[in-house]
């Protein structure tokens, strides 16, 4: 295939056989399965180059460590020589893809941030494994500060608010229900825990904007043997070579955060809610607007309530709508649920090992899943394919999936394995992005607020002053903004109100005039609710006139 063919991707090839994953039917998802060792991170690895040379932005997290050599081009070895020419293979065209990197603790990346309000009570609930009375107090929480304009940014934030609600659970119980001080204590112990494992630093600003991960570069290629070196520090541009726009790969640092598994979990999902709320409809296209690799698919289904997986089937089918491919990356097909196995389109099933009778069910229910090819045993050949092998099925250009072939897939140009220190600090001095996340900002929010720390400025009732929601979208409750009559009102660093005249003109102004809500909502004063209320009445009692005339003269009625 060459750099700028963008009708597909080459990934499977044996003898006349050859395999393509199509650019039009990419976005139809898919899913990439095998034990460990068969070959699952360089079939992701050639996609992801693939998709990189047709235009394609692409985002996978980095479990091992071993995807950054993507940003190097890559040399054939005598191994991969001896191998390709055992398989009858072509050998690949040396080149390299720009490379972002990132990481949420900050130290082999760009950092990455959401705030607590972004994420919502549900998936926030998720991460710290709460159960449904909880999750329920959590939301509360949410609920409180939403109407009261209190922005939780932070673990900061959401623990001074945690231990106001508790503190003054009965002054909420009325408007929003019984504050559990033992469901209090959990989500404190959970935040701690997320604490430990240097989770807090995911939470806070500036946010991750979800366009950073939507970028393309025009670079100058001028296809290399493969045999030769590889050059230094991020994609390969070659002066006076053919120009091609090749789409960034977003590579995320993965090895420490698999050690606090729910966070990597509620990460991947919270970022496919953010390009499933932010991205328009765009229908079929060409090619898709970016694709995501989910490895370790199967930390996001673990013991997840069935609200979540709801949420989770209906993303993956509708955000195909928005130009995105997810392709979810495994060991065992079963730790798909069968409502999202059935969005994915386009396999790529390396080898399984019949061990267990867990195993043993898995062989044969892929095999029951793939379309049969006659003369081709799927149950028997998934037990015995070699490392690189595989069974692909693939959409076909009417989006049917084509007959399971057994081929070789195909290695990357780039450089297979990790990179040097040097390189990676070369990537990300040169990056898109360099200096735009690694500042934390930490303004006005929830704990300067509940604190006294802001100048003892406090919510008065039903008032708020946040420019956003602290609930979340997709993923969050569908909470609206309200004025509470159990509004917070005795915050400060003493934990007593403090008195100011403007604070008290200002409570009046809101109290005649109204005032403006967090989301831009007007809320009315007395003034407008009095007016209203007139004209109301007014227009209801000339309305019933004319209905009743209208109706007396159709009907034949007595005129009054």
């Amino acid at each position: 295939m060459a750099p700028s063919d963008t009708t597909g991707i080459l990934l499977g090839q044996h003898g006349d056989i050859q395999c393509h994953l199509l650019a039009n039917k990419a976005n139809r998802h898919g899913l990439i399965t095998g034990a460990t060792g068969t070959g699952k991170t360089i079939t992701l690895q050639t996609l992801a180059e693939g998709f990189s040379r047709m235009g394609v932005p692409v985002f996978m997290a980095d479990i091992k460590g071993d995807l950054t050599g993507i940003s190097q081009a890559g040399t054939l070895g005598p191994k991969m020589a001896s191998i390709l020419t055992e398989r009858a293979l072509p050998a690949p065209e040396s080149i390299a893809c720009p490379v972002t990197l990132w990481d949420v603790f900050g130290a082999q990346g760009h950092p990455v941030r959401a705030t607590i309000s972004d994420l919502g009570p549900l998936l926030l609930a998720r991460m710290l494994d709460l159960n449904e009375t909880q999750a329920g107090v959590l939301t509360m929480v949410f609920k409180i500060a939403d109407d009261n304009g209190l922005l939780l940014l932070d673990l900061k934030d959401l623990r001074a608010m945690l231990q106001y609600v508790g503190d003054n659970a009965k002054d909420f119980t009325t408007q929003y229900g019984n504050v559990s001080a033992a469901s209090i204590g959990a989500i404190q112990r959970g935040l701690m825990q997320v604490e430990s494992q240097g989770g807090d630093a995911f939470f806070g600003e500036p946010m991750l904007n979800i366009a950073d991960f939507m970028q393309t570069i025009g670079v100058n290629v001028a296809p290399t043997s493969p045999s030769s070196p590889a050059p230094q520090g991020g994609a390969s541009a070659s002066r006076g070579g053919p120009s091609m726009q090749m789409g960034v790969v977003n590579i995320l640092a993965a090895d420490k955060l698999l050690n606090a598994p729910r966070l990597y979990a509620t990460f991947l999902l919270w970022m496919l809610a953010e390009l499933f709320e932010q991205l328009p409809e765009v229908g079929d296209l060409d090619k898709p607007k970016m694709v995501f690799f989910f490895d370790e698919a199967h930390l996001l289904f673990n013991d997840a309530p069935k609200v979540l997986l709801e949420r989770i089937e209906l993303v993956v089918r509708l955000v195909r709508s928005k130009g995105v491919g997810v392709y979810f990356v495994t060991q065992n097909p079963l730790d798909i649920p069968d409502s999202v196995l059935a969005q994915l389109g386009n396999r790529v099933q390396h080898a399984l090992r019949a061990f267990t009778p867990r195993d043993q069910k898995a062989v044969k229910a892929t095999a029951q899943t793939m379309r049969q090819k006659p003369g081709l045993d799927i149950e028997t050949a998934i037990t015995e394919l070699a490392v690189g092998e595989a069974l692909l099925s693939l959409l076909d250009d009417k989006g049917r999936p084509s007959v399971t072939e057994r081929v070789y897939v195909l290695p990357p140009g780039s450089q297979i394995g990790p990179i040097t220190p040097e390189q990676r600090q070369a990537l990300l001095h040169n990056s898109l992005v360099a200096g735009v996340y690694e500042q934390a900002q930490d303004r006005e929010s929830a704990y300067e607020r509940l604190t006294g720390r802001a100048g003892g400025v406090q919510p008065a009732p039903g008032a708020t002053n946040a420019s956003t929601s602290t609930t979340g979208t997709t993923f969050g409750n569908g909470m609206g903004t309200g004025a509470p009559s159990g509004a917070i009102n005795t915050v400060g660093a003493g934990g007593a109100a403090p008195a100011g005249g403007n604070a008290i003109m200002d409570g009046i102004k809101d109290t005649l005039f109204g005032r403006t809500g967090p989301r831009g909502g007007q809320h009315d004063g007395l003034a407008q609710t009095l007016l209203k209320s007139t004209v109301r009445t007014m227009g209801s009692a000339v309305g019933r006139e004319i209905i009743r005339g209208v109706l007396g003269s159709m009907l034949g009625g007595r005129r009054r």
